[in-house]
């Protein structure tokens, strides 16, 4: 089976680059309004009440066109500050379960997770990153907003650690700019202190990926290590030479 490197060195061959695609289909159109709902009405302001969200930078992020959301990862909400930051739908990918859940429950976490740009990827009878790597490719070839933590999991003890290639890979096979997001303030807020600061969302500036080849591994753990390095500069986290465990925190 071909890994998913070869799969895009392919395609990145056999395809032009940024292809964006305007037209909206009805079931466009039904995310498009989930997000207006879950993002002005539902979650937003609770977002804004819990983090009071201080966010600078959010030029950097375009209005349309495919674009790769790279923030750090210390708590379950960073990724609604990244949607709230990017005044735009954006994707993250959740696995399928979270979607699948039966019964009132399960269809309040479906619209949910729909509403916040969560794309349900089912990780069954293949490699964990190949369905993943696919379906962001999808998002950014459709001129869609690709959020993720390239940490893969949240941080077990507030340092950043060792980012996962995924996000340079995309990029390089289809020509998608990668913008860097800088959170803190999002981990340990509770009932009792959520009022005594503010969470901050630092956009920066795209991410220089142009000495990075997918026909070259080294450049893209080079790239990526770049881009956690460049989150770490402003959000002061300390560097992490390896990977997060998951369900350290």
């Amino acid at each position: 089976m071909r890994n998913p490197g070869e799969r895009f060195r392919e395609s990145a061959n056999a395809r032009p680059r940024a292809r964006y695609t305007f037209s909206m289909s009805l079931t466009s159109l039904r995310a498009a309004f989930r997000y207006r709902v879950a993002r002005h009405l539902l979650i937003g302001p609770a977002l804004q009440a819990w983090g009071r969200p201080a966010i600078t930078g959010g030029g950097h992020i375009p209005r349309t066109g495919g674009v790769i959301l790279a923030a750090n990862h210390l708590a379950i909400s960073d990724s609604f500050y990244v949607v709230l930051a990017a005044r735009r739908p954006v994707s993250f990918l959740a696995k399928a379960d979270y979607f699948t859940e039966p019964g009132l429950k399960g269809r309040f976490k479906k619209v949910f997770f729909s509403g916040m740009g969560q794309i349900p990827v089912d990780r069954r009878g293949g490699s964990v990153s190949a369905p993943a790597l696919e379906a962001a490719t999808k998002i950014v070839e459709e001129g869609g907003a690709w959020g993720i933590h390239p940490e893969g999991t949240r941080s077990p003890d507030g340092r950043i650690y060792k980012g996962k290639t995924g996000a340079v890979r995309v990029a390089l096979a289809t020509g998608t700019p990668i913008i860097p997001i800088a959170l803190t303030g999002t981990d340990h807020r509770d009932r009792t202190n959520f009022h005594q600061s503010r969470v901050t969302v630092q956009v920066l500036p795209p991410l220089d990926i142009s000495d990075a080849s997918l026909d070259d591994e080294a450049s893209v753990r080079r790239a990526t290590d770049r881009l956690m390095d460049v989150i770490a500069e402003r959000t002061g986290q300390e560097r992490v030479p390896e990977y997060a465990k998951k369900g350290g925190k």
